[in-house]
């Protein structure tokens, strides 16, 4: 019993000691993309974000693009119970994507809670779809500030500095991949946004072609053999039917 006792007591201090260390990670608002984000290419992203108080809930958000990396394209995705806007600012130096010149870049996106928000216990996903990515950069950093319905304000803004420690309220970033990588929705996303085929569709194209073909073989060569099924079977029952006669006549 002693020992059941202590491995009890061990159990509960490990599971403690690692909700402690897990507890300030969950805690940050952060992006990551849906897939990946790949340079030079279109991404959803999901902006995530907990609660972090006990009494109050998180009724808006509002993220700050990079304007030293700007983006031409954001897009949320509705929200129930929040509403989005979607805010521009003119650049100094225009942008050129898929042969336009863009003079105007995203530089903030707000949700604003229209019932009770993000209730204690609890987060939230708002997802974007964003684009072109850059192709000279490595990340993408936002800077973030979550208000309560109490009006207390958290501002996710600080910037971390290499070979130092994680500040207590990082921005959130996005890690870029390189071209070559990037798959899955980054791929859908670019797809959407340009109006053609990715290869991923140009391949699951060419499978469902070649579904189809061999389908159409399959039942050519079904009907082929249920004919020569019926024949041969009614030739078999001609000579059976000739056989009876012939005994009978015998």
């Amino acid at each position: 019993m002693k020992a059941s006792s202590r491995l009890a007591a061990a159990g509960v201090l490990a599971g403690t000691a690692v909700l402690a260390l897990s507890a300030p990670a969950l805690a940050h608002v952060t992006v990551q993309p849906e897939g990946e984000a790949a340079k030079g290419g279109y991404a959803v992203v999901d902006f995530r974000v907990p609660n972090e108080s006990d009494t109050a809930s998180t009724v808006k958000l509002e993220v700050s693009f990079p304007m030293d990396t700007p983006l031409a394209s954001a897009m949320p995705e509705p929200v129930p119970g929040w509403t989005a806007k979607v805010t521009k600012a003119e650049l100094d130096k225009p942008l050129e994507l898929h042969g336009q010149k863009i003079d105007e870049a995203i530089s903030k996106i707000t949700w604003t809670a229209t019932g009770k928000g993000v209730q204690p216990g609890f987060f939230q996903k708002f997802p974007v779809a964003m684009g072109a990515l850059p192709e000279d950069a490595d990340q993408l950093v936002f800077k973030a500030v979550q208000t309560y319905s109490d009006d207390e304000v958290a501002r996710w803004i600080e910037v971390q500095q290499e070979g130092q420690e994680e500040p207590e309220k990082p921005a959130p970033v996005l890690t870029l991949s390189d071209a070559e990588d990037g798959h899955g929705h980054g791929s859908e996303a670019s797809e959407e946004a340009s109006g053609e085929p990715s290869d991923d569709a140009s391949r699951a194209a060419a499978t469902t072609n070649a579904d189809a073909a061999d389908s159409d073989s399959s039942d050519t060569t079904a009907r082929v053999l249920g004919v020569v099924g019926i024949v041969v079977g009614a030739i078999g029952v001609a000579y059976g039917v000739l056989a009876g006669r012939r005994r009978t006549t015998t």
